[in-house]
């Protein structure tokens, strides 16, 4: 019988793109663009921060994997007074430093991907990974990691579908292009509760992180698309008609440890 961890992996292996549209892209698809990761100067609370703040010691460390601006850890300082972010992006780690000097906080960062560079990570009171977990095949290493990694508490935060999801319609008018429809959260509950993990899951929604001028959010869903710069008009176009996005189902879940 196939595994909750085998499905989460298989269904995420359909997310692949064909290669004939990879081999046209100019750009990688894969590569998120950091300004859509900077941290406001007031971080609004969610479940996410709520859970993750309930566990958190006053001056306790926070371990953020995957940060990108660090939104998720500079939620928590304080009452946090030290956070270490993880990311494979060095430019995502120059933002997260760059915002924790802004807001004067004590700050470190591990370049890499997770668990690969785990090893370099310090164990931290909390643990946190935001919008992550999609791009994570090997999926129960990945957890187990994060586990080891906690003394009180593991945090994830991921959309209820997959996050390319909204960009459905997009694939089908420039591609004729289907796109699957899972993994979804609950998949990932299947997996937790397989390796013998009792989490706590918390359901709200959240609007989809995009760029808010057209310009900027054609030249992202182009790069997204693999199509060539020379193409950027019809994708304005295409942005400038498409519906506003509505807020996405989100769940936090998180586990004690």
């Amino acid at each position: 019988m196939t595994s909750a961890a085998e499905r989460w992996s298989g269904a995420l292996d359909q997310w692949a793109l064909p290669p004939q549209i990879l081999d046209a892209a100019e750009q990688s698809p894969w590569v998120h663009p950091p300004e859509l990761f900077d941290v406001p100067d007031v971080i609004e609370d969610t479940p996410s921060h709520e859970a993750a703040r309930a566990a958190l010691p006053d001056g306790g460390v926070v371990l953020d994997v995957g940060c990108g601006g660090g939104v998720a850890a500079f939620a928590l300082a304080p009452p946090a007074a030290r956070v270490v972010g993880v990311d494979a992006q060095p430019a995502m780690l120059e933002l997260f430093s760059h915002n924790a000097r802004r807001r004067h906080v004590e700050a470190t960062t591990v370049e890499g991907s997770w668990p690969a560079v785990a090893d370099s990570a310090p164990v931290a009171d909390v643990v946190t990974a935001h919008h992550v977990v999609y791009n994570v095949g090997d999926i129960v290493p990945f957890l187990d990691a994060l586990t080891a990694h906690a003394r009180q508490r593991v945090v994830l935060e991921l959309p209820d579908h997959h996050p390319l999801t909204p960009m459905a319609d997009a694939w089908r008018h420039f591609w004729q292009l289907d796109r699957p429809t899972e993994p979804t959260s609950t998949d990932l509950l299947d997996v937790l509760t397989e390796m013998g993990i009792n989490p706590v899951r918390v359901a709200w929604a959240g609007p989809l992180r995009s760029a808010t001028d057209l310009e900027t959010a054609a030249r992202h869903l182009r790069i997204r698309l693999c199509l060539p710069a020379a193409r950027e008009g019809e994708v304005r176009e295409f942005v400038a008609h498409r519906p506003a996005p509505a807020p996405r189902p989100l769940s936090t879940i998180w586990w004690d440890v």
